[in-house]
């Protein structure tokens, strides 16, 4: 039986029938609203959402009031979106695990790891990477969440869970939700006071990385961890 003419707009039967990797994004989309609305349908629907937000790319980067605000879109639709966004970012993460990120041997490493996490979100967030004498991932912790532009960070939040997990050093991961991932002079001043915490604490800071849309900065390469050495 040939049902490309009957499913051709209903993505769950094309999906069935030719499989997910055949569907556009609006299709995937659809997929996930699970209806319409009134006068609109599901496919209609997804159609509208990707271009007021600027494609999937765009989705990446949007909140739960964000969506919730936009014509059709309400608590649940919008929350099954970002799920699956989410999930989409965690499965990237767990691949690279899987192909040996797990240890670090430069910045790009830690950037490859943590980009997809980090780069598409829309407020500041500030997360504590704990690492083993070779340099594995042992414990990792969002130690503070800010503004588009701020964030402040505690020294006590951030070595207290590298503490209890006993780590031999530590990583020092950020993004910029404009995009831009030059570090701020209070970036630099934050990691200095940091860095010299790490060190009377014997949890040595190796880098601090700030993500921003999709590329990154290392304080380490750039010449600006020299004073945990002072």
């Amino acid at each position: 039986m040939n049902l490309s003419n009957s499913n051709r707009d209903k993505p769950r039967e094309r999906l069935q029938e030719k499989g997910v990797a055949y569907l556009g994004d609006a299709e995937l989309v659809a997929i996930l609203l699970g209806t319409g609305i009134r006068g609109q349908g599901s496919l209609e629907l997804a159609s509208q959402t990707l271009g007021q937000v600027g494609g999937v790319v765009g989705l990446s980067s949007q909140g739960m009031g964000s969506l919730c605000r936009l014509h059709g879109m309400g608590t649940a639709k919008s929350a099954r979106l970002l799920a699956a966004v989410e999930l989409g970012a965690r499965v990237i993460e767990k691949k690279s695990i899987q192909k040996g990120m797990n240890r670090f041997t430069c910045s790009r490493d830690i950037f490859l790891r943590y980009n997809g996490r980090m780069s598409s979100l829309r407020q500041e967030v500030f997360l504590v990477v704990g690492l083993n004498n070779k340099n594995e991932v042992l414990t990792e912790q969002v130690v503070a969440m800010g503004t588009v532009d701020e964030c402040r960070v505690n020294p006590r939040e951030v070595f207290r869970p590298l503490i209890i997990e006993a780590v031999a050093r530590t990583l020092l991961i950020h993004n910029h939700p404009s995009g831009d991932p030059s570090p701020s002079p209070e970036d630099v001043r934050l990691t200095s006071r940091l860095a010299s915490v790490g060190k009377l604490l014997g949890i040595p800071v190796l880098d601090h990385l700030v993500i921003g849309a999709n590329k990154y900065c290392s304080l380490r390469d750039l010449g600006l961890m020299s004073i945990e050495e002072k």
